[in-house]
């Protein structure tokens, strides 16, 4: 049987996905990216340069690998067309490597108009976007009005659709929000721009990947985001708009659930989250500051500087159990590097009761505390090392301890953030 590997968020993102996914696709025939837009941001460092994809998937980076970008994508053209730049000034070739969804849906400008507008009037209750559009988009896809990657290839039937929005949209924008109405024609001459460039690489992607499993191939699927922003089982709604968890890679990339044989939960050895909602970890004050700043916490895609916290175990049990994690990945170790003392949460308190389960209604996780268990840190650095038995007793006393209270190996750990500093304990392609 084929092997097949997911590799996913099981926090709030900004896992250090990118790093790993980079790793893995030394091992793997193909990588393919399931959901989200250019709300993502991974970032992989190559020769002591940092690189950041957005859109396209870490493996690009191993020229000799097929990547895909899958139906479950919203894509932002003039963006994706900006990273290909990117990456191709970079010496990077992108030919017959990169393909993209005929089923992915389009961002097109008049989403990242409206995002601005709802975002702006929420005031103090904003969700913390990043006004990519990338909300709207997919509101439109479930609403039926969507476009998608393959409207390119039909002239008449993009301008069509474009008119058809823009006549119950332009109305909202300039009456309800006073902003500018936008041009059917205008956009639509921008589309056609992006088409005749983006159509060498236009193809059935779910029919690609499906022969590749077929023929025994190994393929990484690679989510964005992570768990907890996750539509349906993140803290809503402060989440994304898709779902980054295990069960959107069958939907978002087109293959059957039988088909998957390996899920790798990406855990940071802490916890950060972006923008707005409940964090019951959350380090505030001086000592947080200092994590971020170790730890270079801020958003590889809008620079926002990320919230800190301590390893919360009552959120990552859901995470375990959503997404059927068959083995951890820990990440950004050496970042607790020299803390005397470490906290992780193992419960909640909420009105003077203990909760061991992560909370659904947001009025609750608001008000939960978290319940502390302390645990000796180390002073040694475990900075690039990529021997196991070269950790520092208490790392390996904490990663146990991870391994333990969740019921899942400890697969892979990362130490540091050149592709070498990394600690491979399973490997998942045969």
């Amino acid at each position: 049987m084929a092997k097949t590997v997911v590799v996913l968020g099981t926090q709030w993102g900004d896992e250090g996905k990118g790093k790993i996914v980079d790793s893995l696709t030394e091992r793997a025939d193909l990588v393919v990216r399931f959901q989200g837009g250019n709300n993502a941001g991974h970032t992989v460092m190559v020769d002591d340069k940092e690189i950041i994809l957005h859109l396209i998937p870490s493996g690009i980076l191993h020229e000799d690998k097929l990547c895909l970008m899958g139906n479950g994508l919203v894509i932002n053209p003039k963006a994706l067309l900006e990273e290909m730049k990117e990456l191709t000034d970079r010496g990077i070739r992108l030919n017959n490597n990169l393909k993209i969804s005929k089923n992915a849906h389009l961002i097109m400008p008049y989403h990242l108009a409206i995002e601005k507008e709802k975002e702006a009037q929420k005031g103090k209750k904003k969700i913390g976007t990043t006004l990519r559009g990338i909300g709207p988009a997919y509101v439109d896809k479930m609403a039926r009005i969507g476009i998608r990657v393959v409207d390119l290839l039909y002239p008449d039937v993009l301008r069509e659709k474009i008119e058809a929005n823009l006549t119950e949209l332009n109305p909202v924008l300039s009456k309800v929000y006073g902003a500018r109405e936008f041009d059917t024609e205008e956009v639509f001459r921008e589309y056609m721009e992006y088409a005749e460039k983006l159509m060498p690489f236009i193809d059935d992607t779910d029919i690609i990947v499906n022969e590749a499993i077929d023929e025994g191939k190994k393929v990484l699927f690679e989510g964005a985001q992570g768990t907890l922003l996750d539509i349906d089982h993140g803290t809503y709604p402060y989440v994304t708009s898709s779902s980054p968890t295990a069960g959107g890679v069958c939907t978002g990339a087109g293959v059957g659930p039988t088909k998957i044989n390996t899920i790798l939960g990406v855990v940071k050895a802490y916890t950060t989250r972006v923008g707005s909602g409940p964090f019951p970890t959350e380090i505030k004050g001086p000592f947080g500051d200092e994590i971020r700043e170790r730890g270079g916490e801020y958003g590889a895609t809008t620079g926002r500087p990320r919230r800190c916290g301590w390893l919360d175990f009552v959120a990552l049990r859901h995470a375990v159990r959503i997404n059927g994690l068959t083995g951890l990945i820990i990440t950004k170790l050496d970042v607790l590097d020299g803390i005397e003392t470490l906290r992780v949460c193992t419960a909640y308190r909420y009105e003077g009761e203990l909760i061991t389960e992560f909370p659904k209604a947001l009025n609750i996780l608001e008000q939960c505390e978290p319940v502390y268990e302390e645990i000796e840190g180390w002073t040694e650095s475990t900075r690039g090392i990529n021997d196991f038995n070269k950790l520092p007793e208490n790392a390996r006393r904490y990663l146990k301890h991870i391994e333990d209270t969740l019921g899942v190996p400890v697969d892979i750990i990362s130490t540091g953030k050149k592709r070498d500093d990394i600690i491979i304990l399973k490997e998942h392609f045969e």
